[in-house]
């Protein structure tokens, strides 16, 4: 069974990497977190156009050999008997939501897309997103990272909000640990002086909250059947990835490449609990991370950031 990240692929990021092209040094302030400085190589407000961000990558890609923390290593191959198609679940489209939106950032000199939410916190600027969507995962930052609240076919109603810095896990960052593909990013003020939260406002977190809820899980996917221009949702009760059990669960959900980092509800309300991951080929299931005491630390870290 192949382990389908929704994010760059390994291959693509060997060849690519990022350290050629001036990324910043990433440190730790907590065991548990490592973050960096968001550096732009380009005026994101000219350089993110709407052609541009339509023609960013569908970050789909099959990625074979990663280890989560369980030891179990993902991307062996599995045999079993055939069996007989049924249609699967299918992501349902949205309205734009305010504080959901698009993620696009540059890295090895190509632009990708992704997902996110911006999520209440003491600065008031804080987008959550997948770990793989600002960090390689083992590897450099992303460049040029910026989140588009409500995006909708190209339009930009609240604004482009470029970053201040990105914070994921150690796990992710040094190791590629999908158990732990947690990502939140600090972005500035606008020109007026406002932050994230007061033009788009804020969902509520929990943290260490019991396993196998129902969400409702939001992303933009962008790989076929999806054009990445619209939002979408799907819903379904969480259960452990039969790989990895204790670690990640999964809802039914079809999203694909792009809906990465986009935020799961619980119960389908305004408390996020996860983002999207990743998923198996022929499984039309979607991972996110246990937002535990790691996913928590990032959390802290970029929350009480001071923003300027």
């Amino acid at each position: 069974m192949e382990r389908k990240l929704f994010g760059l692929s390994a291959i693509a990021l060997a060849v690519c990497g990022f350290g050629a092209f001036g990324a910043p040094a990433a440190f730790a302030e907590e065991p548990n977190v490592v973050s960096a400085e968001a550096v732009e190589t380009v005026d994101v407000e000219e350089y993110w156009t709407a052609e541009r961000m339509e023609n960013a990558k569908s970050p789909l890609e099959l990625v074979e050999g990663k280890t989560g923390s369980s030891g179990v290593e993902i991307g062996e191959p599995t045999s079993g008997p055939a069996q007989t198609p049924k249609v699967g679940p299918r992501a349902t489209p949205e309205t734009p939501q305010p504080t959901i939106g698009k993620v696009f950032f540059t890295i090895g000199g190509s632009d990708f897309v992704c997902s996110g939410n911006s999520i209440s916190s003491e600065n008031h600027s804080v987008v959550s997103t997948a770990g793989h969507c600002l960090n390689e995962g083992p590897g450099e930052f992303a460049e040029n990272w910026i989140f588009v609240p409500a995006y909708d076919n190209g339009d930009a109603p609240m604004g482009k909000w470029s970053a201040e810095k990105l914070f994921t896990s150690a796990d992710w960052a040094d190791e590629g640990d999908i158990t732990y593909d947690v990502g939140f990013a600090v972005m500035a003020t606008n020109d007026e002086g406002q932050t994230l939260a007061d033009v788009a406002g804020a969902t509520g977190w929990e943290f260490n909250a019991p396993r196998g809820h129902s969400y409702k899980s939001y992303g933009y996917p962008a790989a076929a059947p999806f054009d990445g221009q619209t939002l979408q949702s799907c819903e379904g009760t969480a259960s452990d990835d039969p790989v990895r059990p204790g670690t990640t669960q999964g809802i039914p959900c079809d999203m694909t490449g792009g809906s990465s980092g986009g935020p799961w509800f619980i119960d389908g309300g305004d408390v996020q609990n996860s983002v999207n991951s990743y998923g198996y080929t022929g499984k039309e299931i979607m991972y996110g991370p246990y937002w535990g005491e790691v996913a928590h630390d990032v959390y802290n870290e970029a929350s009480t950031y001071g923003v300027e």
